[in-house]
């Protein structure tokens, strides 16, 4: 599984219902399954972005599946980031020349 932190900004359709946010957030986790997206965690966040999303995919292509379906509902706008786990980057650092 891939690791990606999903950086969130509500767009006006979501701030306007913002109330319904505990129903999208489990709309998502179902939309996630669906391309074999796992969604660890989410935060709300202060400062440049609305949301934060801790998320595990079997590869880029499913997420980009999920980005792209998620994005299409029209609450939120996602900039992602694929990260690597401290042991992941050890073995990545051992494997250069």
């Amino acid at each position: 599984m891939s690791t990606y932190m999903l950086l969130c900004n509500f767009t006006e359709q979501g701030v306007r219902t913002i109330k319904d946010m505990p129903q999208r957030r489990a709309a998502a986790r179902e939309l996630g399954k669906k391309f074999g997206v796992d969604i660890k965690a989410g935060y709300l966040a202060m400062g440049t972005y609305d949301l934060i999303i801790h998320a595990e995919a079997t590869d880029d292509e499913a997420m980009a599946k999920f980005l792209l379906s998620l994005a299409a509902i029209g609450n939120v706008r996602t900039a992602s980031v694929k990260v690597f786990a401290e042991a992941d980057v050890d073995k990545i650092i051992a494997g250069l020349a």
